[in-house]
């Protein structure tokens, strides 16, 4: 798929998609936890509507606790 057919969302969009606060996602960003790009001219962060959709579907799979017995060995 080339670069111009790819869907972006700014920061704002994004953490409304997602139900979190803008701090939060830039952060997750800087972290790697989701890609980031630059806009060109104005250089906001914007971040893939496809990598926004499969945070957003990995936020609401649960995940099974860990007992803190099978965490400290």
């Amino acid at each position: 798929m080339a670069v111009a057919d790819e869907k972006y969302v700014t920061v704002k969009v994004a953490c409304e998609m997602l139900g979190i606060a803008p701090n939060t996602l830039r952060s997750w960003g800087s972290a790697g936890k989701i890609d980031e790009f630059r806009h060109p001219i104005n250089n906001y962060r914007l971040f893939r509507v496809r990598d926004v959709v499969l945070l957003r579907d990995r936020l609401r799979s649960p995940v099974p606790a860990i007992k803190s017995s099978e965490r400290d060995s």
